[in-house]
């Protein structure tokens, strides 16, 4: 858990992270070993993990609905990533859940459209 106010979590098996968010999540994968670390509901966290190159798969959820604004998960200047999609799903309700992992850079060109 990253926070800059939480002392002693109630979760079980939670670390607490206030200072240097993204070395010290670059450690926690290190120890973690097939584990997996989340994010919920952070863009500020996401992006900023984002920006270090510690992202390893994203789930996106769609929902079908306009609420006419929201902020930004990827943001802008960011770095160019290509993403590969590694599963794709629907739930009764018509949330489409996507998963991709990032294959690196992002290249450009052209290339024929499916079709």
């Amino acid at each position: 858990m990253a926070s800059t106010t939480l002392d002693r979590p109630e979760w079980h098996n939670t670390t607490v992270i206030s200072t240097d968010v993204a070395e010290e999540i670059a450690r926690l994968k290190e120890r973690t070993e097939g584990g997996e670390l989340q994010i919920h509901g952070s863009g500020a966290l996401a992006r900023s993990l984002m920006a270090h190159g510690l992202i390893d798969e994203y789930n996106l959820l769609y929902f079908p609905v306009v609420l006419g604004s929201g902020g930004r998960l990827f943001p802008e200047g960011g770095q160019p990533t290509a993403f590969e999609r590694t599963e794709a799903r629907e739930t009764p309700s018509g949330i489409s859940i996507r998963t991709y992992r990032p294959t690196g850079r992002a290249r450009f060109g052209t290339f024929p459209l499916d079709g």
